[in-house]
């Protein structure tokens, strides 16, 4: 088999004339009494996209997260229950608190948050659940509000990966009292770096608002009566971000068929088992993914350099989180060790061809020997 010419790249976006005007025309005009004009825009139609009332956009998910637990005023010796397979900014915007995150296993279909481990680890000091549509695939929604509803607690989505994907028929970030998505450089959408803040609630939005503007009053022009933050989405941004949100049926669909090149490929590959999508849901396949589901006698990291010897770059599926230093306990979530052993993120950019696919997977049976 030859070796492709140039490295098959994990991800990456898709940037049109579309893109290039609003950005264009942000730089050019978007100044003075027009310096939010493209931002008023995005988030009233990622809003009514999504489907809430209100949305606010953010320099990063990060900062929506944190702005979302300050408002919901967690503070020292709360606990939030979050899956052990993430990225780290969903348990370290919980620490920024004050709080402590608390690691729960995952499904072994879907990788996200196991509702059964969760409501094991609830205690007096649970305030939060925080679901993860890992990878764009939607987190158990009736399990998981059945679960805040019992122990009032509040939900947080962690809707990162997975701007497109619906549970029975309502798109991820619309079920929790607050959620947050990304729009980094290799999100289903981009705005170079940016997220997204929504929620329902009319008076949790305006706290989160002023603690957007520095804790600036509402009332008197230039008056703090706190301190708040700054995680504020430029109008470029806005701008760019506005214009991959007007073509993001057409990006939910490419993703949707590189999944469906892996998987006509890869299917009936003993021991490889690929993302999912249940009943009831749309998988946006954010990354096509697979775990390594028997012994191939080959660790990951062997994998993963074999791949990149053939010009095919992966990465790790996410660590389990409670294994990291700076976490106190480190939880026994054993489906989570697996795919956090076995996982594998193929490339799965907005760029990719058919004919880049049927290479990858020939080249994965043949590092497996298969």
């Amino acid at each position: 088999m030859k070796k492709w010419e140039k490295l098959i790249l994990t991800a990456g976006p898709s940037i049109t004339d579309k893109e290039i005007s609003y950005v264009t025309d942000a730089v050019t005009n978007g100044w003075n009494s027009h310096w939010n004009d493209y931002i008023i825009k995005f988030e009233e139609k990622f809003a009514k996209y999504i489907g809430v009332k209100h949305a606010m956009s953010t320099s990063s998910c990060t900062g929506a997260l944190h702005l979302a637990f300050a408002a919901l005023n967690l503070k020292e010796g709360d606990e939030v229950i979050v899956p052990e397979i993430s990225w780290i900014a969903t348990a370290a915007t919980v620490t920024y608190t004050g709080a402590k995150p608390i690691f729960a296993d995952i499904d072994y279909d879907t990788w996200c948050i196991d509702s059964k481990s969760a409501k094991k680890l609830i205690t007096s000091k649970t305030k939060a659940i925080m679901p993860v549509h890992l990878y764009g695939n939607p987190a158990n929604m009736d399990e998981i509000s059945a679960i805040a509803k019992e122990y009032n607690l509040f939900i947080v989505e962690d809707a990162a990966p997975s701007l497109g994907a619906s549970y029975k028929g309502r798109k991820t970030g619309s079920f929790g009292n607050v959620a947050a998505f990304s729009f980094q450089g290799a999100k289903i959408i981009t705005s170079g770096e940016g997220g997204m803040f929504v929620t329902n609630d009319t008076e949790l939005f305006d706290r989160v608002k002023k603690l957007n503007d520095h804790g600036r009053s509402l009332t008197k022009a230039l008056w703090n009566d706190e301190v708040g933050y700054k995680y504020k989405m430029s109008n470029i941004q806005a701008a760019l971000g506005l214009a991959q949100l007007e073509r993001i049926e057409e990006l939910v669909d490419k993703k949707r068929e590189i999944f469906s090149w892996y998987y006509e490929n890869l299917k009936n590959v003993d021991g490889i088992k690929l993302n999912i999508e249940k009943e009831n849901t749309k998988n946006i396949y954010w990354m096509t993914s697979i775990v390594l589901d028997k012994d191939f006698e080959i660790t990951r990291e062997k994998f993963i350099s074999k791949l990149k010897e053939w010009n095919i770059d992966s990465r790790p599926i996410f660590y389990p989180m409670s294994g990291f230093p700076m976490f106190e306990t480190n939880f026994e979530n054993k489906v989570a060790q697996k795919v956090g052993d076995f996982g594998i993120n193929l490339p799965s950019g907005h760029a990719r061809t058919k004919e880049e696919i049927d290479y990858i997977c020939n080249v994965i049976k043949m590092v497996l020997g298969v």
